[in-house]
C-alpha cells in the first residue's frame, strides 16, 4: 500500500489526504494544534462557538454547484447541511450603503440607484466575467492533476470545452484591471470592482487573476450563497469523516519538527516528541515560508530555489474580533458586512476595510439563546509585534477600527458585549502556525504564477493557500484535488471522475 503524511489538516491536507485515503492509500494527517481545520478551524468559548477565518460560502448545498469542495465531499460520501441567503452582504461606504445580491439584477437594480451610468458598464463587465465562467465550467476541477497527463485527459473527456475556452485564453491570462479597463470608466464602480477583488484575493483588481473573480461571481449568480450549520467547524469535520471513512488517521496535538529526507527523497517526517513517522510521500499543508524554512534544513533545497520561494510576497496578516453580544432589538440584523471608513485612504490600508460576520442570523444554535456571536476582522502588519507590558493596551487600540465598523451595522454594539476575545497577528502566528500571521501568498497577476505544488525534492509536495491564488476555500480544496490526483494514475483518477459524474443530479 502506497502511504502519505500529511502535514496540517487546513482545508487544503485534508481534501489531499481525503482523496488519497480514497484513492486506497494508508494517509496520516499530523495537526500540530488540538483543533483540526488550519485557518477554518471553529472553537467554542462559554457557549459562542466562533468561525476563525472564512464565513462566505458558495454551494454548500448544491449538487451542480463548481465549488471544488463540494466536488470533493461528493466523492468522498459527505454532505453538510448548510442555509441559503440572499443578499449575502452589505458594503458599507462612507456616504452610503449598498447591499449586495447573489442575483446579478438585483445587485445592478441596487447600483443603479446610486450610479446608473456605473451600472451599465457593471453589467458589461459582469457579462464579460459570466462568458469566462461559462468557458471554464464545463471542466471540473476534480478532473485536474499537475501533470502531463492532463492533456490527454482534457483532449478525450472535454474537447468541446477546450474549444470554448480558446477565446478567452488572454481573459485567463489577464488580470480583473485589464477587463476593468477595457469596460469601466465610473469612478465609484470601479473602486467597488476593486473592494471584491480584496476581500476575494487580499488583492485590487490590477493584482487579482481574472479567472479568481469570474468563478466567484459565476457561482454567486448560478449557484446559491449558503452558510454551514455549525459555522466552519462543520466542513472541516465533514472532511475529517471522509478521510476516516475511507481508512484516513488524523492525529491532532502531533507537532511536525522537521521533514526528513534520505538520498534527496522525502521518507517521513519527524514529531516535536521525537517520534518518526515513514511513507512514500510527505505533502505539507504549511505555508510555503514554514515549509521551507521550518520544516526543511536549509542545506535540503538549492540555494537560489529556497531563497527565492522564501522571498514570496505575502498577504499580511489580521486584527480580529470575537464577541458575543445580547441579540434583543436586532431582529432584523444581516449575516455579513463590510465597512470601508475612508475613500481617502487606500482599501488595503490596515483598519480601513473591516469584514464582519454574524453567523448566529442564520444559524442561532451558534450562540447562547438570547445571544448572537460576532466575527470582525481587517487587515494588521505582523511588524512590531510583541507580547510585552504593552501587549494588551495595543490590542485594544488597534481594534478599535473593528469596534467602529460594527458600530456602523449595531450603533450600541459596546452595551451589548458579554464575551470579548481580541485577536493579533501573534494570535495567528501561535495557534495556526504560519508565518507571520500570514493568510497565503500576495502575488500580483502581473507578477507570475503561484509556487509550484512540485518541489525539487522527491516525494514532497505542497497543498494551501501559497499554490494557488485566492486565499479562500475553494483556492485551498482545488490545491489538494490537484495534488492527491497527480499522485495516483491516470486510469485510477479517471475513475474517480466517473464516480463523480455518477453522483451528479441529471439536468
Amino acid at each position: 500500500m502506497e502511504t502519505a503524511i500529511v502535514i496540517g489538516s487546513g482545508i487544503g491536507g485534508l481534501v489531499a489526504g481525503g482523496l488519497l485515503a480514497r484513492y486506497g492509500w494508508g494517509v496520516t494527517v499530523c495537526e500540530s494544534h488540538s483543533i483540526a481545520g488550519g485557518a477554518a478551524h471553529s472553537f467554542e468559548r462559554q457557549g459562542f462557538c466562533f468561525d476563525s477565518g472564512p464565513s462566505f460560502y458558495c454551494g454548500l448545498s448544491d449538487r451542480r454547484s463548481l465549488n471544488p469542495l463540494r466536488q470533493v465531499l461528493d466523492v468522498l460520501g459527505e454532505s453538510i447541511e448548510a442555509i441559503a441567503y440572499d443578499p449575502f452582504g452589505h458594503y458599507h461606504f462612507p456616504d452610503r450603503t449598498l447591499p449586495v445580491y447573489g442575483n446579478a439584477d438585483r445587485y445592478l437594480a441596487a447600483v443603479r440607484e446610486i450610479t446608473p451610468q456605473g451600472a451599465i458598464e457593471l453589467a458589461r463587465f459582469n457579462q464579460r466575467l459570466l462568458e469566462l465562467y461559462a468557458a471554464m465550467r464545463d471542466i471540473p476541477t476534480i478532473a485536474l492533476r499537475l501533470d502531463w497527463q492532463l492533456i490527454p485527459t482534457l483532449l478525450s473527456r472535454y474537447p468541446g470545452s477546450l474549444l470554448k475556452l480558446l477565446p478567452q485564453i488572454g481573459a485567463i491570462q489577464g488580470s480583473v484591471g485589464d477587463l476593468l479597463d477595457r469596460t469601466i470608466r465610473d469612478s465609484w464602480v470601479r473602486r467597488l470592482i476593486d473592494l471584491e477583488c480584496f476581500l476575494l484575493s487580499g488583492l485590487k483588481a490590477d493584482g487579482t487573476i481574472a479567472p479568481e473573480v469570474a468563478f466567484m461571481f459565476g457561482e454567486r449568480s448560478n449557484s446559491v450563497i449558503d452558510y454551514p450549520i455549525g459555522g466552519s467547524g462543520a466542513i472541516v469535520q465533514a472532511l475529517v469523516r471522509g478521510l476516516e471513512r475511507w481508512g484516513g488517521r488524523l492525529r491532532l496535538n502531533a507537532h511536525v519538527d522537521r521533514i526528513l529526507l534520505k538520498d534527496g527523497k522525502a521518507i517521513g517526517v519527524r514529531l516535536r516528541n521525537g517520534e518518526v513517522l515513514k511513507a512514500n510521500v510527505v505533502i505539507s499543508n504549511a505555508s510555503i515560508w514554514d515549509t521551507y524554512s521550518q520544516l526543511l534544513q536549509p542545506d535540503d533545497l538549492p540555494d537560489r530555489f529556497r531563497q527565492k520561494s522564501l522571498e514570496t510576497p505575502a498577504i499580511d496578516s489580521f486584527m480580529h474580533l470575537h464577541l458575543g453580544i445580547r441579540s434583543d432589538g436586532l431582529e432584523h440584523l444581516t449575516g455579513h458586512h463590510v465597512v470601508v471608513h475612508s475613500d481617502d485612504c487606500d482599501l488595503t490600508t490596515p483598519g480601513n476595510t473591516c469584514m464582519i460576520s454574524i453567523p448566529s442570523v442564520w444559524d442561532a444554535d451558534l450562540a447562547p439563546s438570547g445571544h448572537h456571536v460576532v466575527h470582525a476582522y481587517t487587515l494588521e502588519p505582523f511588524a512590531d509585534w510583541q507580547r510585552d507590558a504593552s501587549y494588551a493596551e495595543r490590542k485594544r487600540d488597534r481594534a478599535q477600527s473593528l469596534y467602529r465598523a460594527l458600530e456602523r451595522v449595531i450603533p450600541d454594539l459596546r452595551d451589548r458585549i458579554v464575551l470579548e476575545l481580541i485577536g493579533t497577528p501573534l494570535t495567528h502566528a501561535r495557534y495556526l502556525r504560519r508565518h507571520q500571521g500570514t493568510y497565503g501568498a500576495g502575488i500580483a497577476a502581473k507578477d507570475g504564477l503561484f509556487p509550484s505544488q512540485r518541489m525539487p525534492i522527491a516525494n514532497l509536495f505542497r497543498v494551501g493557500d501559497s499554490t494557488l491564488p485566492g486565499i479562500g476555500v475553494p483556492a485551498v480544496a482545488a490545491s489538494g484535488i490537484l495534488c492527491a490526483n497527480s499522485l495516483v494514475s491516470l486510469d485510477r483518477s479517471i475513475a474517480l471522475l466517473e464516480d463523480w459524474n455518477r453522483l451528479q443530479p441529471s439536468v
